[in-house]
């Protein structure tokens, strides 16, 4: 039986390793980068934290502590979420994701405060542009931002065997067609147990009824339907991440150069 704590602890490493491993170093950044950047969702927390020097963040969301992940440093400065308290740090730019913090970003907006929303990967093939788009606002010398925007040979889609794989998230939903993770699970050579497009939510009878050949648990370890789905024992042995560091989930929570990471893990796990 394959080791998977193993083959998880030689893949585990921090996001700033992973950036070098991945040919992603940061360059110079340009005279008239911003040098006060403010996040205000999760998602641009973990991308400004990989892209963005140190002496650039300014504060970062109200939830970066608030996930339980393993690779942030302790003792970065937050904000309380609040209008005012964004006002006083008087940021150059604030950044966004597409669907966070509406009312708080357009209010800002009014008030002539520097936002960019960066709109949120819908599929694979969208990160190298939304890695593009921030190191672009972060300053990055536009000749390094295409060579270093994705990972090259982590994207090629893998050799398909017709095995079925169901991505199981928090509340019993899982992952169909149309969404970034039906790429990541086609990139890495499974066909998706799901066929009908878009977040699902399951029925443990048919789920038992038709298994998949592989259930992947990207929710973390709490109390939801997606831990009753598995405690079922026609299902329990096609759990292939049962020793999965939950701390790990992280990666399937927000896009970003880790998704390739979950290509290759997938794609390893296939294998066996």
């Amino acid at each position: 039986m394959i080791d998977i704590y193993r083959i998880h602890t030689r893949l585990r490493q921090s996001v700033a390793t992973l950036v070098i491993a991945l040919g992603l170093a940061l360059p110079a950044a340009s005279a008239d980068a911003p040098q006060r950047i403010v996040s205000l969702d999760l998602c641009s927390d973990w991308m400004l934290l990989t892209y963005a020097r140190r002496e650039q963040l300014l504060a970062l969301s109200p939830y970066l502590y608030q996930f339980d992940n393993d690779w942030v440093e302790p003792g970065l400065a937050v904000h309380d979420g609040s209008l005012e308290q964004v006002l006083a740090l008087k940021p150059d730019l604030v950044i966004s994701g597409e669907f966070n913090a509406l009312l708080l970003r357009n209010r800002l907006q009014q008030l002539d405060v520097n936002v960019q929303v960066l709109p949120n990967p819908r599929r694979l093939d969208d990160i190298g542009d939304y890695i593009r788009r921030l190191r672009q606002l972060l300053g990055a010398p536009s000749a390094k931002v295409d060579r270093h925007a994705v990972p090259q040979g982590l994207a090629l889609q893998r050799p398909r065997r017709g095995d079925r794989l169901l991505l199981l998230g928090a509340n019993g939903i899982g992952a169909g067609r149309d969404t970034l993770e039906h790429d990541i699970i086609s990139a890495a050579g499974w066909d998706n147990y799901l066929d009908d497009s878009g977040f699902i939510a399951l029925d443990l009878e048919s789920l038992i009824a038709d298994p998949p050949h592989a259930i992947f648990i990207s929710a973390a370890r709490a109390n939801s339907l997606a831990l009753r789905f598995i405690q079922h024992p026609a299902l329990q042995q096609r759990i292939i991440n049962t020793r999965w560091d939950v701390q790990q989930n992280w990666r399937w929570t927000c896009p970003g150069p880790w998704s390739f990471r979950l290509i290759e893990e997938l794609n390893t796990w296939h294998d066996h």
